[in-house]
């Protein structure tokens, strides 16, 4: 088998080619990644403009006059703004641009109205409640970067630049597929007690979907071989990734691994010193991509995070699926093999960093899909790791 570090390398290394892009709307743009550099093509604002109600004047008056003579109103969005002249002032309104010649905006609550002027009872600094020529943004400045996940504030700004529609990353289509004649779909009744649920399919469908993929379920189909190549060069026709469960390991009834290379796919590996999903297999025909994960529903969750997670995220454009945290154990942890693990913990942030624990985790086999319930995160050992005592730094896969 080879080592984690080996097979995460040789993931890098595939060629996915160029991330494939389309042009929405925006308002279908949430939660998309973005496939363009969004540059700012002016100042904004262009023009000094006000940010509350008030009298737009020259700062040096409030020590020359007494009192400003109203020269008039200023509402926003006025096709004609006037100007100020020393000894005067105008009403302005937020949002208005500022008169030519005013420098200051003196709120309407430090003023005293009587008849046609204003008294100031309460001085402002220079330039108070004035946007300066681009407070928000430059022209040129890049507002959003290439990979963006779209957000509310993305489509804001967006919005504010009037962009209409938006180059984003075209979704890849990843199938999902569990194999096995004891499995049994949800809603289904069971008929004995040898039958299994099928939580795998709904949770690779969730997390890719998550990724930012399009999930395709293609189903259970039992263990026959005819029946699993059938299935799987469907699958591979219409989609960019295939994710299987089950049928890798050594069992006699474990057909997938033998059935990837008989639909011409080049293995790129099977088998990886890890804990848990040691026999994930992962390979390619094509632009197409297979990967063949355990049927244990921990094992198969946290390898669809370790190589179908990548896979999605490069489609995509995004760097890194997930972060890769440092984190304090809270308590010693006890290393249960010579593989490098991957181990469901508690992560908290705590006194300005993040923290480890095991409480309500429980040790067994690699089906406990409910250790990755709460505020989970997957613990990193590496081959070479030791037991841990409390206080180690670790690195942990923060979900």
């Amino acid at each position: 088998m080879i080592s984690y570090e080996t097979s995460q390398n040789m993931i890098s290394l595939l060629g996915l080619g160029d991330v494939r892009s389309e042009r929405i709307f925006l308002t279908h743009a949430l939660g998309r990644i973005l496939a363009e550099d969004i540059v700012a093509d002016s100042d904004y604002p262009s023009h000094p403009t006000s940010a509350m109600d008030g009298y737009a004047i020259l700062h040096s008056d409030q020590e020359a006059y007494e009192s400003l003579e109203i020269l008039g109103d200023n509402p926003a969005g006025a096709d004609e703004v006037g100007g100020v002249m020393s000894g005067a002032c105008i009403k302005t309104f937020t949002g208005s641009l500022m008169p030519k010649g005013a420098d200051t905006l003196i709120p309407i609550e430090n003023v005293r109205v009587e008849g046609s002027v204003i008294i100031i009872e309460k001085p402002v600094p220079n330039g108070f409640a004035v946007r300066p020529v681009g407070e928000s943004y430059r022209e040129g400045e890049v507002l959003i970067a290439k990979g963006t996940k779209l957000g509310f504030a993305q489509i804001g700004v967006l919005a504010g630049i009037n962009r209409v529609m938006v180059h984003v990353a075209q979704r890849p289509r990843v199938a999902i597929i569990a194999t096995g004649s004891e499995i049994l779909d949800i809603g289904e009744v069971a008929r004995h007690a040898g039958q299994i649920r099928s939580s795998n399919s709904y949770t690779l469908q969730a997390l890719a979907n998550q990724l930012g993929a399009q999930s395709v379920q293609m189903g259970i189909v039992g263990d026959d071989k005819a029946a699993i190549m059938e299935r799987f060069e469907e699958a591979i026709h219409s989609c960019d990734i295939v994710v299987s469960t089950g049928g890798v390991s050594v069992g006699d009834y474990d057909f997938v691994k033998h059935i990837v290379p008989k639909l011409g796919a080049e293995v790129i590996f099977k088998g990886v010193n890890i804990k848990p999903g040691q026999h994930v297999m992962v390979a390619q025909r094509g632009s197409k991509f297979i990967v063949s994960l355990p049927g244990f529903a921990y094992s198969s969750t946290v390898t669809f995070i370790l190589y179908a997670a990548p896979l999605i995220a490069r489609m995509l454009g995004v760097e890194n699926p997930y972060d890769v945290i440092e984190a304090t154990l809270k308590v010693p942890f006890a290393k249960r093999s010579n593989k490098s693990e991957f181990t469901a913990c508690n992560l908290t942030f705590e006194e300005g960093r993040y923290w480890v624990d095991f409480e309500g985790k429980k040790t067994g086999s690699s089906a406990i899909l409910t250790n990755l319930l709460g505020d989970a995160g997957l613990m990193i050992c590496g081959e070479e790791d030791g037991d841990l005592e409390a206080g180690t730094l670790v690195r942990v896969i923060k979900l």
